[in-house]
């Protein structure tokens, strides 16, 4: 049999959540030989309150506009593809596709094989195939190297591209359909 701790008990007339806008669960301890299982009652009942309290954070959380993958710093994801996910953020090293709207890269993150993103900030590196539709921003301990599309380009001094660099990553997209009707 588990023991009780002596401090289950003692305080039945002070509530055990005071914070505003949960209820007070002390009014169903009734003092009697059975306190143990009224006290693991009251227990899962106030954190039943603390996570209702906490529902309406997660759920302004989960409001936020788009999914996020992080990488985190020495993670290594290696032949994936990477879809219905707005932002990727790579502290770590990813071997993968992807089609995004963001991505960014960390100084210690590293990119390599195709994406196609709306917006790109890269201080790490990226080697491979990328299109960025709109905007594409290299900070000064950036690297990006390989077969490189973007709309518009922004390279902080310091920062390194090389490849087959063209312009024209939106526009692009929008001819294909044209020149096939013609």
């Amino acid at each position: 049999m588990a023991l009780q701790s002596p401090f289950f008990g003692k305080r039945e007339n002070e509530p055990l959540n005071t914070r505003p806008g949960t209820l007070n669960t002390t009014s169903s301890l009734q003092p009697s030989s059975s306190s143990s299982t009224m006290s693991s009652s009251a227990i899962s009942s106030s954190a039943s309150n603390s996570s209702a309290t906490a529902a309406p954070a997660a759920s302004a959380a989960a409001q936020e506009p788009g999914s996020k993958l992080i990488v985190g710093p020495n993670i290594k994801l290696k032949g994936v593809e990477i879809t219905d996910c707005d932002t990727l953020v790579v502290e770590g090293t990813v071997e993968a596709t992807m089609d995004s709207r963001m991505m960014q890269i960390a100084e210690q993150g590293a990119f390599k094989g195709s994406a196609e993103v709306d917006l790109a900030e890269i201080r790490g590196a990226f080697d491979g195939d990328l299109v960025v539709r709109e905007k594409l921003v290299i900070y000064a301990t950036g690297k990006v190297s390989g077969k490189i599309r973007y709309g518009k380009v922004v390279i902080e001094e310091g920062g390194q591209i090389s490849g087959e660099i063209s312009f024209g990553a939106g526009a692009a997209k929008s001819t294909k359909p044209a020149l096939a009707a013609a």
